[in-house]
């Protein structure tokens, strides 16, 4: 039995991360001029995502630092970002994503950028030591004026769409500089307003008028063309400071996002809030449930808003709705497993990430939900599923050294929070029974009650188990093989082998508990038959890094794993020469793999907080 992929790309759908956040900060969101694409930064990554339809998305990888912000060019064409350590990179967004220019811009973390009405200037502004921000043309980053007036941090950037060109931008220093271009000069500088940091300005799309949003809680108008200051709105309405602000396409209304969960929708004629939405439940004070940045996407007809929380979640809202219509979640931080084929139902699966979020995924649209109640609060290392109670459920162990589990049907914590003896390097299932395994044991618990324990006279580092068959690889690269006792108090060890060379840090069983693959630190995988512990092959070494993740499929006939060298790779047991490589899957490493779709699809998670799934053909 080969394999090929079914195209010549094998990427099957990418579910992208959600937007990076920080309390306290605002964080910038971009549509494209058609209203069909949302635009923002995560992790390194720069994602382009279907509004209509989030499991659609495009990732650029380009960037070498943590990225902070993403424009749409006004023409739609060409897509602006920044990152922490200062640089700019103009990119085609329509085709393949291939870069236009990289430009350095400040010393520091870009905070925001703006593009001119014609596509050909851009102004940047962040953190820096000689400068808060530039302005640079596109194509050639040839310098078209000069950024000055401030004196600490710059936050926020917006350019006037019509001529004569403006500019403005505010920072820390609580002023909002006033430029004319283009090139742009320093014109007037705005002090006396703002009170706090400000973290937004936005001129209107007419030109009209200019609006500035800060810390004190405060919402100021100015006149877009001569940068006189109109008046304030909404004094006192917003609780929090208020993080970002847009308009809509007509410039008769804008909305602003606050840290006191609210999002408003305003009249500029009359200075009045149209409407309110509450984000969270009602009566709480969810600090996730800030909200952080917010667009109004030009070219759309429903009058659709998307606000953004500081869990990462998109909120769709749309005027006479007062709660949202759509909630779009995920991962922010870098996912670190995912669960086992079964017994979980076959059109979902879950992921867990670095800051212990745990997500409900569905196969066949792409959306993930967050697990319910209070769960791990750091690293979550493990996923292991059980078929108990009515729909099965799924159990997991994390950096807060904690046994928790999920229900299945629910998607909601239980009651379960079992301490365990170390920080966890692993979990698996063995018949009904959970194998929690730290750096010196392996703790046996039955529907959460601790049982058994098994004592490790070397350093583990990893365990899988099916059945009653369980495996335990070793700091000391020995592979250990064995059963689960019957009434699940130990583990009898009938096989040591030591045929790798380095730190094991992957196993897994087939189905039928007759081969075991074992992957190392040093990229290097083999397949052992588990009666005697003989070498089946040892001929997979494509991999350069560190294995992090194996899984067989159903009928043990070939075998899919991951690597910190970012790529995935297929194996065909019958024809170990024989592989499909999924190159640059994930960046800065590929985490977890796992077959899904009855074996038609891999999935996987990695550094980059996405989850994607790859189409495999396992032709006969």
């Amino acid at each position: 039995m080969s394999i090929k992929s079914v195209a010549d790309k094998p990427l099957d759908s990418t579910w992208a991360a959600c937007p990076s956040t920080t309390r306290g900060q605002p964080t910038q969101l971009s549509s494209d001029p058609k209203g069909e694409r949302l635009a923002y930064a995560s992790n390194r990554s720069i994602f382009l995502r279907s509004i209509d339809n989030p499991s659609v998305s495009t990732q650029y990888t380009a960037h070498t630092a943590e990225t902070t912000v993403a424009r749409f060019s006004p023409s739609g064409y060409y897509v602006a970002s920044g990152d922490a350590s200062g640089i700019v990179r103009v990119w085609d967004c329509v085709g393949e994503g291939v870069t236009k220019g990289e430009y350095s811009i400040v010393s520091g973390r870009i905070n925001d950028l703006a593009w001119d009405g014609d596509s050909q200037r851009i102004i940047a502004v962040g953190k820096g030591n000689q400068r808060f921000g530039h302005c640079i043309t596109a194509d050639s980053g040839n310098t078209v004026g000069e950024i000055t007036g401030h004196s600490q941090v710059i936050n926020s950037v917006s350019i006037r769409q019509q001529r004569p060109l403006r500019a403005a931008t505010a920072g820390d220093d609580r002023t909002l500089v006033f430029y004319h271009g283009a090139p742009f000069k320093y014109n007037t500088g705005i002090r006396e307003k703002h009170t706090n940091y400000i973290y937004g300005v936005a001129f209107s799309p007419n030109g009209d008028n200019l609006v500035s949003v800060g810390g004190d809680r405060r919402i100021w108008l100015y006149d877009g063309k001569t940068g006189e200051v109109k008046g304030q709105v909404g004094e006192g309405e917003h609780k929090g400071s208020i993080f970002g602000v847009s308009w809509s396409s007509d410039s008769r209304r804008f909305v602003t996002a606050s840290a006191d969960r609210t999002v408003k929708l305003w009249d500029v004629e009359q200075g009045k809030v149209v409407q309110n939405w509450t984000l969270g439940e009602d009566g709480a004070a969810g600090v996730a449930d800030q909200q952080v940045g917010v667009v109004w996407p030009s070219g759309r007809t429903d009058g659709l808003t998307i606000s953004l929380s500081l869990s990462g979640t998109l909120n769709y809202l749309v005027e006479g709705a007062e709660k949202p219509t759509r909630r779009v979640e995920g991962h922010q931080k870098n996912i670190t497993t995912l669960s086992s084929r079964e017994p979980c139902p076959s059109d979902t699966f879950w992921t867990g990430s670095y800051d212990g979020r745990v997500c409900q995924w569905n196969i066949s649209d792409g959306s993930a939900q967050t697990a319910k109640g209070p769960g791990h609060n750091s690293y979550v290392a493990g996923f292991s599923a059980t078929s108990e109670g009515s729909s099965g459920q799924i159990y997991s162990v994390g950096w807060d050294d904690k046994l928790r589990s999920i229900d299945l049907g629910s998607n909601a914590y239980t009651e379960l929070d079992t301490k365990l003896t170390a920080q966890p390097k692993g979990i698996a299932t063995a018949g009904e029974s959970v194998l929690a395994a730290s750096s010196d044991c392996v703790e046996i618990f039955s529907k959460g009650q601790l049982t058994g324990k098994f004592d490790s006279k070397s350093q583990i580092t990893a365990v899988a188990a099916t059945g009653s068959s369980v495996a335990i690889g070793g700091e000391d690269a020995s592979i250990r093989i064995g059963k689960l006792d019957g009434n699940g108090t130990g583990i009898s060890i009938s096989i040591e082998t030591k045929l790798l060379r380095n730190r094991i840090t992957a196993l897994a069983f087939s189905s039928d508990e007759s081969i075991l693959a074992a992957g190392d630190s040093s990229g290097r995988i083999i397949v052992y038959k588990t009666a005697d512990g003989s070498k089946v092959t040892d001929r997979w070494t494509a991999h350069t890094s560190r294995i992090t993740s194996l899984s067989w499929n159903k009928e043990a006939t070939h075998l899919v794993s991951g690597s910190l060298d970012t790529n995935i790779f297929v194996w065909n047991l019958a024809r170990p020469g024989e592989r499909l490589q999924m190159k640059n899957a994930h960046q800065e490493g590929v985490n977890v793999v796992t077959w899904i779709a009855d074996g038609s699809k891999v999935a996987s998670g990695g550094a980059d907080g996405s989850v994607k799934t790859w189409k495999v053909e396992l032709a006969k």
